[in-house]
């Protein structure tokens, strides 16, 4: 295969602000002011000697090294931060490298934020031409791509208003239209999907798809690990600036979770500050897999550990927890009760309450918890925290529990009864 982005020793660094100083007394600060103009100076003739100001000087990419062959969807994985969004702006030309070299075979179009390219005076129309003439094509072909370029945004209501009157979402929907249609060679997709509903989200992943089975390239950013996973060929990590692996997608979203990721699969409170009042607090939630190794890693085939610690200051109190779970689409998946037990009356102190959702019924995929609740008397909610805790459910490994394609609804139930019956005779004529 043709290699058609080779990376070589490609560093960014940018020169970081320096905060004001305050002298304490007023003629410190009336001499430090008098001699601004040398020190002024001094920073002035600096400016091209990085080097000698380390403290401030910030790496957003340092020293990154890898080639994509012709039809690949390579995933860029990392935290926030990591330099994912500058890499592709460096490979979109919008902005330079500090060193390094670029080698890039084919014309670019780039999806980097939302209305990336688009002239905001322009309808929509107007910048579905203007993208096109960009990237070299004729009007003749942006003709023929026309309709169906505003079929797929959803936003022909609209295409012949000025884009600064567009919500977020529908300069999206335009931007990733736009950018998949007009049959670039590479495909540069960053984190924006995230803005859409889940409906187009489907419809952008299932275009990408049909865009890299053209033998086109797409490079996708993503925090969602089941969408890098179903969709790319490769992936690599990125962590503070540095290629840190590369490799196969299923490996490296296993590495990345079990290596490198800030996990929030626990989240607490100081007393004092912890959501509540003076009668009952929420002091620390977490979900983990059961197991003593303090894995971040969860697959299908692990129990689902919920713990809440809380302090319930009065004994004798009909108190339950209720959590909300849903999936990366924000479809709500289960609502989890200790009201649908019997339990003993609580309170007089700190309290911990332990859930276990079994294993081999959920399918892999993102997992939060979007509500969690204290519950009095089972209808009076004290508390309600939003946004806790979440975790990435990934298959289970080998493959020991069957099927192990891509996600195919929320549930994976594994003891669903069949029962299948076979006539042996034909006994047609």
């Amino acid at each position: 295969m043709t290699s058609v982005i080779k990376v070589e020793n490609l560093s960014k660094r940018y020169r970081l602000g320096k905060r004001e100083v305050k002298k304490d007394t007023l003629f410190g600060q009336i001499g430090y002011i008098m001699g601004a103009p040398v020190r002024n100076f001094k920073t002035l003739m600096s400016l091209t000697n990085l080097e000698s100001e380390k403290d401030s000087v910030f790496w957003a990419l340092n020293d990154i090294n890898f080639e994509v062959e012709q039809g690949d969807v390579l995933g860029i994985i990392g935290h926030n931060g990591a330099g994912k969004s500058t890499l592709l702006k460096i490979l979109s030309r919008i902005t330079e490298p500090s060193s390094g070299k670029i080698t890039i075979q084919g014309r670019i179009a780039a999806l980097l934020e939302v209305g990336t390219g688009f002239h905001k005076e322009l309808t929509g129309r107007e910048n579905i031409y203007m993208n096109g003439t960009i990237l070299g094509m004729t009007r003749r072909e942006i003709d023929s791509k026309l309709d169906e370029i505003i079929d797929f945004s959803g936003v022909e209501q609209h295409i012949d208003t000025p884009v600064k009157f567009y919500s977020s979402g529908m300069n999206v929907r335009l931007g990733f239209s736009v950018a998949a249609h007009l049959e670039p060679e590479i495909l540069v997709i960053d984190e924006v999907l995230a803005v859409g509903d889940a409906e187009f989200q489907k419809k952008c992943l299932g275009k990408m798809q049909d865009v890299s089975g053209h033998g086109r390239t797409v490079l996708f950013v993503s925090h969602n690990m089941e969408a890098l996973q179903n969709l790319c060929t490769s992936a690599i990590i990125l962590k503070h600036g540095h290629l840190v692996a590369q490799g196969q997608t299923h490996d490296m979203v296993h590495e990345y979770l079990k290596n490198y990721l800030s996990s929030n699969n626990r989240i607490s409170w100081e007393f004092e500050k912890a959501p509540g009042n003076e009668d009952y607090k929420f002091l620390e939630a977490t979900v983990t897999n059961g197991k003593q190794d303090n894995s971040k890693v969860f697959y299908t085939s692990d129990e689902i550990h919920f713990k809440l610690t809380a302090w319930i200051k009065k004994p004798g109190q009909q108190i339950d927890l209720t959590y909300h779970l849903v999936d990366e689409m924000g479809t709500l998946v289960y609502v989890g009760s200790s009201a649908f037990i019997e339990h003993e009356k609580l309170g007089g102190g700190f309290v911990e309450m332990h859930s276990v959702f079994p294993r081999n019924v959920l399918n892999e995929g993102t997992y939060s918890v979007s509500r969690l609740l204290l519950v009095l008397n089972k209808g009076h909610a004290l508390i309600d925290v939003k946004d806790s805790i979440s975790f990435d459910l990934l298959p289970a490994p080998n493959g020991l529990l069957g099927w192990m394609g891509n996600k195919e609804g929320v549930l994976k139930l594994s003891n669903v009864s069949w029962e299948i019956n076979q006539t042996q005779n034909d006994t047609r004529n």
